[in-house]
């Protein structure tokens, strides 16, 4: 089985509130669909999460009873942002609900713990896809906290012990430095602990859930000598398709562990 994220980045635009990338994850979903490999997807919250979440500092838990709608105004954006991913997966013949993360998961100082992982498991064993995805959950230290889709995968990879994992985002792989910025980035095939470390910060990209440093080091903790992580360009036609049956593409993936 193959556990993929799609990134915030790949199915909305980050920097305008609410837009969703119709066209990419109808693609996206049907690429998932023809290449035949058994999958559990989860995806990130992008604009419909991330642009209020910043603004009110909820990623750093309870400060201000100002924050109090605003965790609401996002647990009801990215359900609606769910319902259209669950929508195109629905449309390419992938069997699929959505599962907010607050229904099996608590939070405790920003650490994500799963509660009761019967609701997945229950779903995945009759051949229904659960859907998970970025949102806002109550913190037993903090109130409440963001919940990425990193950290469902991570959390996700644990319960499942998938072959692979993938996430899909708007870049080729991780770079020496930060390619939209940066024209002389080299594309990083593989990484491993040692050469992340190396890695120059620009590469960083600032939001709410941590940047590309954050993620390649999930990846890592992920990773094994007998599981791939690997971070993928999900806006380029097929490439998601080809990874997942198997076919070498441009692609970084993380190797050897954390």
């Amino acid at each position: 089985m193959i556990l993929i994220k799609l990134g915030g980045s790949v199915i909305t635009d980050k920097t305008q509130y609410r837009t969703f990338n119709v066209e990419t994850i109808h693609r996206l979903c049907a690429e998932i669909k023809e290449s035949g490999a058994d999958t559990i997807v989860a995806h990130g919250a992008g604009s419909f999460g991330h642009v209020i979440a910043k603004e009110y500092s909820l990623q750093n838990g309870f400060t201000d009873p100002k924050q109090v709608s605003a965790v609401a105004r996002v647990q009801y954006d990215v359900r609606e942002l769910n319902l259209m991913v669950i929508n195109e997966l629905l449309s390419a013949g992938i069997p699929a609900v959505s599962v907010p993360p607050g229904s099996c998961f608590m939070m405790d100082n920003g650490k994500l713990l799963l509660n009761d992982p019967d609701v997945l498991l229950s779903a995945s064993e009759l051949g229904i896809m659960p859907v998970m995805f970025g949102d806002v959950v109550f913190d037993k230290s903090k109130g409440f906290g963001i919940c990425s889709g990193d950290q469902i995968i991570e959390v996700l990879c644990k319960l499942y012990d998938p072959e692979k994992v993938v996430f899909v985002s708007d870049v080729d792989g991780l770079f020496d430095k930060d390619p939209k910025t940066n024209p002389t980035a080299k594309l990083l095939t593989e990484v491993t602990s040692e050469i992340l470390a190396s890695v120059s910060s620009e590469s960083d990209i600032a939001d709410v859930t941590g940047g590309v440093r954050a993620k390649m080091e999930a990846m890592l903790r992920m990773s094994s000598p007998e599981r791939d992580c690997v971070l993928v360009n999900g806006t380029v036609n097929g490439r998601l398709c080809s990874l997942l049956k198997g076919d070498k593409v441009i692609s970084t993936a993380a190797k050897g562990g954390l």
